[in-house]
């Protein structure tokens, strides 16, 4: 399988890019709810909803997930909230752009772009990432749940999501490396490809044995491998 077939793991130090810049071959947007009308809401609204259809769709899968238990959560009627979404599909896209913006805020800040040292900006926005994941309630289920989703209705615009995430967060996010580092022979962006390789490793591994996901393991194997990867990329 190649990786444009694979969508891109969830590891510790990707940042991933929103749904609604992502189209299907039709080439209308891949998420298209009646955002208007959302966005007009109070934020606090915003966040109730949109932590309530996080927690619905990390606790269960695309299909078994109810949007009645979803409208519960966010104190309103079913109704309501296809008032601000048009269907299924609009709520759970938007929750992909939701989950976006809040690692954003929470990985990328001053000391992100003072980095310039490519392994030393994957650890940092590990870390950063980890720490939120083990004090947000579902965050990690519905991330996990969303690159491995194979829904009908989700899965070609989860997996053009995930890897489309990675060329953007490439291009945005590590403008300040300093890329003199690598030997001449090695391509900076394989190397990030090989860090998303060994991280859906991990992850399938994990979910195939049925075992719970560590975030502290998980981040310990992430130190490893971009030491290992640090000797030999690097001049």
């Amino acid at each position: 399988m190649n990786r444009s077939d694979h969508p891109a793991a969830p590891t510790p130090g990707t940042a991933p890019a929103p749904a609604s810049d992502v189209t299907p071959a039709s080439g209308a947007p891949a998420s298209a709810p009646r955002r208007g009308d959302f966005d007009a809401l109070p934020p606090e609204r915003q966040e109730a909803i949109m932590r309530a259809s996080l927690e619905g769709f990390g606790r269960h899968d695309y299909k078994s997930a109810r949007t009645a238990d979803i409208a519960r959560r966010a104190g309103m009627s079913k109704g309501l909230l296809f008032f601000y979404f048009r269907d299924k599909r609009s709520l759970y896209l938007r929750t992909l752009d939701y989950l976006t913006d809040r690692f954003i805020e929470l990985v990328v800040d001053e000391d992100f772009y003072a980095i310039d040292d490519f392994f030393d900006l994957m650890l940092y926005a590990g870390e950063q990432k980890v720490a939120s994941l083990s004090r947000w309630p579902w965050a990690l289920e519905f991330a996990v749940r969303a690159f491995y989703a194979d829904h009908r209705d989700i899965r070609q615009a989860a997996a053009q999501w995930t890897n489309h995430q990675v060329d953007v967060m490439f291009d945005r996010f590590f403008k300040n490396v300093d890329f003199s580092r690598f030997r001449d022979d090695v391509d900076p962006r394989e190397v990030l490809d090989m860090l998303i390789m060994l991280g859906d490793g991990y992850l399938h591994q994990r979910l195939s044995s049925r075992e719970p996901i560590d975030l502290d393991a998980l981040m310990d194997a992430y130190r490893r491998w971009c030491e290992i990867l640090r000797g030999w990329a690097y001049r």
